[in-house]
C-alpha cells in the first residue's frame, strides 16, 4: 500500500474516479454514497473521546470498512482526522501508517487470485500535510507496519513450510541489504557449545535445530549490545505429552517470537538506528518419536545447570535456557526474551495485553509506558525470590514445571524458570544483565476487536522497536 501526503487541499486530490474522499463525522454511522460519477466515505468516528488506543482501531477500522466497500485508492484531509492530545506529529505519522499497513494485510500465499484480484487497499493519500515531522512519521510507520506485517507471514506458514532450516533462511534473506551480519549455528556447532537442552528439545524431530543470530553494529564500537531473544519453535505437538486436539492446530505459531525479534532486529536496521543489537533465535520442532526426550530426563545445559523435564510441552524455557546463556558473550545492557510461553498468560489476561517479568525496577515503568505508547500493550507480573522454590528440581537442579505440578501461577513460574539463567553463576543473587521476559502468548492471534486479518497479530514488533530506539 502507497501512503502519499500532499500539502493540497482534499478537493484537489479527490476529483480522480480512481479515489473515493473520506469525509469523518462524529456520528456513529458509516455510509459509501456511489453515483452519477462520485462516490464518497462518510465514515463514523462516533462520540466518544479519542484516545490514543481508540484512535489505532479507529485507523484500522477505516482501511477494513474501505476494503468492505471494495474502496481501493481513499483520500482525506488531515485536518479532519480527530486524532488524541498529547501527540507529535512524528508520532502521529507514525501511528497511522503502522496501523494503516497491518490493517490492509492478510495471509495470502496459499490462496488462488481471484479473477477480479485481491480485496486491498492499493493507495493512501493524506492531504493537507505540510509538516515535515509528520512525514517522516509516515516513513517510519511504513517500515515497522511492513515489518510487522512479515513477521505475521512467518508465523502464519503452515509448519510444513517453516521448518528451523526454513526458518533460517528467511532470516537471512530478509536482512539482505540492511548491513545484519546473519549466522546460523547447526546441530555440530551446537554440541561443541553444550548447548543440551537446544538439543534435548530437538531430538524427537528429523528436521535439525538452528540457533539464528542476527548482528546489528551501528552503534559505537564500546556500546555494549541491546540483545533479543525470541522463541523459536516452529512446531510443538507437545512432544510425548501431546496437545489435546483443540490446542494443536495453531502451533506452526510456537515461532511468533522468534519472528518478532528477526523482524525488530531487521527494521531497526531499516530505520538506520544508532544502535548496537543482536538477535537470538533458537528454532527447533518439539515432535513425539522413538528419539524424543522424555518426560523425567534430565538435560543439561549451556550453562552447566540440569533441567529435570517433568512436561515436554514446556520446551519453550528450555531452548531458551541456552539462548540466554549465549547472549552472556556479547556482554549485553539488556537482554529481553520473547515467546508464546504459557497458556496461563492468555488464561490471566485474555488476548489483548502481553505478560512480562522482570527484576529491573526501571524496566517495570518503561515496559509499560512503551506498551500503551506503541500497542502491543503490556501487563507486569511479579517474580518475587517466593516463587523460586516453585522451579527447583527433585534430581536436577531446576525444573521445566514445578515438581508440585500445581497448575497455579503458570506465568510466573516459567518466568522464575528463566530467571535461574540469568543469574550470575559466581554470585546467584546477581544477574548477569539487566532482563525482562516477555510472554506473547495472549497476543499470538488477532481477535475480532482488533480489526486484522485472522491468523498472526505480529505482536510485539512495535514495543521492540520502541524499545529499541528508547533504551
Amino acid at each position: 500500500m502507497r501512503i502519499i501526503t500532499k500539502n493540497v487541499s482534499l478537493k484537489s486530490v479527490a476529483g480522480s474516479k480512481n479515489i473515493t474522499p473520506v469525509l469523518f463525522t462524529k456520528s456513529d454511522q458509516t455510509e459509501f454514497v456511489q453515483g452519477k460519477g462520485q462516490k464518497s466515505l462518510s465514515f463514523g468516528m462516533g462520540k466518544k473521546k479519542i484516545t490514543r488506543r481508540t484512535f489505532i482501531i479507529l485507523l484500522r477500522r477505516l482501511v477494513v470498512c474501505a476494503k468492505q466497500h471494495k474502496i481501493q485508492k481513499i483520500a482525506f484531509a488531515l485536518s479532519e482526522l480527530s486524532a488524541p492530545k498529547g501527540l507529535s506529529q512524528f508520532e502521529l505519522g507514525s501511528i497511522i501508517a503502522e496501523n494503516f499497513e497491518m490493517a490492509n494485510f492478510e495471509f495470502r500465499k496459499f490462496k488462488a487470485r481471484p479473477e477480479e484480484g485481491w480485496n486491498e487497499m492499493q493507495e493512501v493519500i493524506i492531504a493537507e500535510t505540510a509538516n515535515t515531522d509528520f512525514k517522516k512519521g509516515i516513513e517510519r510507520g511504513c517500515i515497522i507496519g511492513e515489518e510487522v506485517n512479515k513477521s505475521r507471514t512467518l508465523s502464519n506458514t503452515p509448519g510444513c513450510d517453516m521448518i528451523p532450516t526454513l526458518l533460517a533462511d528467511k532470516a537471512k534473506s530478509a536482512a539482505i541489504g540492511t548491513g545484519i551480519k546473519v549466522s546460523i549455528l547447526g546441530k555440530k556447532e551446537m554440541q561443541k557449545l553444550k548447548m543440551g537442552a537446544v538439543l534435548g528439545v530437538a531430538k524427537g524431530s528429523e528436521e535439525e535445530p538452528k540457533f539464528i543470530i542476527l548482528e546489528y553494529r551501528k552503534g559505537k564500537k564500546i556500546e555494549e549490545p541491546i540483545v533479543l531473544v525470541g522463541k523459536g519453535v516452529t512446531f510443538d505437538t507437545g512432544g510425548l505429552n501431546l496437545k489435546p486436539e483443540q490446542g494443536i492446530s495453531d502451533m506452526h505459531m510456537d515461532m511468533s517470537g522468534g519472528a518478532a525479534v528477526i523482524h525488530a532486529v531487521i527494521a531497526a536496521a531499516k530505520l538506520k538506528l544508532k544502535k548496537n543489537i543482536v538477535g537470538l533465535v533458537p528454532a527447533v520442532e518439539n515432535m513425539p518419536s522413538g528419539s524424543s526426550y522424555r518426560p523425567g530426563d534430565i538435560l543439561k545445559s549451556m550453562s552447566g545447570k540440569t533441567i529435570e523435564v517433568l512436561n515436554t510441552d514446556a520446551e519453550g524455557r528450555v531452548i531458551l535456557a541456552d539462548a540466554l546463556t549465549y547472549a552472556k558473550k556479547y556482554k549485553p545492557r539488556l537482554v529481553v526474551d520473547v515467546a508464546t510461553l504459557t497458556g496461563a498468560a492468555l488464561v490471566a489476561l485474555g488476548q489483548h495485553a502481553c505478560a512480562f517479568l522482570t527484576k529491573d525496577k526501571k524496566l517495570e515503568d518503561l515496559f509499560s509506558r512503551l506498551g500503551e505508547e506503541s500497542g502491543d500493550y503490556m501487563w507486569q507480573f511479579p517474580l518475587w525470590d517466593e516463587y523460586e522454590d516453585s522451579v527447583k528440581g527433585n534430581f536436577g537442579d531446576v525444573s521445566n514445571i514445578p515438581t508440585s505440578n500445581s497448575r497455579y501461577a503458570g506465568v510466573i513460574n516459567s518466568g522464575m524458570f528463566l530467571y535461574q539463567f540469568v543469574k550470575d553463576p559466581q554470585t546467584p543473587s546477581e544477574q548477569m544483565y539487566p532482563w525482562a521476559h516477555i510472554d506473547m502468548a495472549p497476543r499470538m492471534t488477532a481477535v475480532p476487536g482488533d480489526y486484522l486479518a485472522k491468523g498472526s497479530a505480529g505482536a510485539p514488533i512495535r514495543f521492540l522497536v520502541k524499545l529499541l530506539e528508547e533504551y
